[in-house]
């Protein structure tokens, strides 16, 4: 078991090296699930076999010591070695490999109960959010608002709340699923979004566009225009870049772009069923529904509700809409 065990771990360190060094697109979801796996066999195979087997060990030990003080004490010999209990000690204490297995398996049950089905934890990695969410944000996703999925497979088993417009959502990136995008619920199953000349229009209907004082951001130093828009229940700001053009400059190839008319204004898209059109709120520097498609129901992680912590400015804790 040792031997077994060390190869184990052996793998899961050489999976996480290889992913930290970029030679493969690891799978967090999947590394978890496997650990907790692996680790709860050790656990079962703990308190069913190897524990027993250790305490009959001691109690055999303790049994041969009483008869060894009975037979000596019939001799008159009443002083005997006192190692008795740092032998037994030994004998009940855990290997390293069931240490580093068996012992592992609550906190790592825990935290894959908690990731899978509650609560999980994102960096924001990029701009695009901004200025709802900055980079270096820490944020947590509510996992069962929009339905409870199966980890890994990420198949809903149960109904859950339907995304809203509005919504800041946390999705599988469709080109490459095994990253994580975050963007804005913009367009439903069924809607036809327009965003032309950066003014955006659901279903015919304009969104309204309230301009609000200049944002600047700290980490360029540089001012951006502001505005205020509601979608759906949702009050947020977004940012506009007049140097940049309204125009889409290389959208990808994806599926239903048919649903989709390019043009020096913009694009005007119908978001197919079981889609959703995402956009970030840097409106002129997000890389989102516009370039890349739609997001399909299937690739739904949850809704982001919640800034924990950003280490550079602790004031950014706290709920956001």
């Amino acid at each position: 078991m040792p031997f077994i065990t060390a190869l184990i771990l052996a793998a899961f360190v050489g999976y996480s090296g290889a992913w930290y060094a970029g030679l493969i697109d690891g799978n967090f979801a999947l590394l978890l699930f496997l650990a907790t796996l692996v680790t709860g066999l050790y656990w079962l195979a703990e308190k069913l076999v190897f524990l027993p087997r250790r305490r009959a060990a001691a109690a055999r030990l303790e049994q041969e010591a009483a008869a060894r003080r009975e037979a000596l004490s019939g001799q008159g010999i009443h002083h005997m070695d006192g190692q008795l209990q740092d032998t037994q000690a030994r004998l009940l204490m855990q290997p390293w490999w069931l240490d580093w297995t068996a012992g592992l398996f609550p906190v790592i049950a825990v935290v894959f109960i908690l990731r899978s089905f509650l609560f999980e934890p994102f960096k924001i990695p990029s701009g695009s959010m901004i200025p709802t969410l900055l980079v270096g944000d820490l944020i947590l996703v509510n996992k069962y608002h929009y339905g409870l999925r199966l980890p890994v497979l990420n198949t809903k088993i149960t109904a859950g709340t339907p995304p809203a417009r509005g919504d800041v959502m946390v999705f599988h990136y469709p080109p490459k699923p095994s990253l994580d995008y975050i963007k804005r619920v913009v367009g439903l199953p069924g809607d036809e979004v327009s965003y032309l000349n950066k003014r955006l229009t659901i279903n015919g209907q304009p969104i309204s566009k309230v301009s609000q004082p200049p944002f600047l951001d700290e980490d360029n130093l540089r001012y951006s225009k502001q505005f205020e828009e509601m979608l759906g229940t949702h009050t947020h700001r977004l940012l506009n870049d007049d140097d940049r053009p309204a125009f889409v400059p290389g959208a990808d190839d994806f599926a239903f772009k048919q649903n989709c008319h390019y043009s020096a204004e913009g694009v005007v898209c119908k978001v197919p069923p079981g889609h959703y059109f995402m956009m970030g709120d840097n409106r002129d520097n997000s890389l989102d529904s516009r370039y890349w498609g739609f997001v399909p129901d299937g690739n739904i992680v949850g809704k982001a509700f919640f800034v924990w912590m950003n280490f550079s400015n602790w004031k950014r804790i706290g709920s956001f809409d």
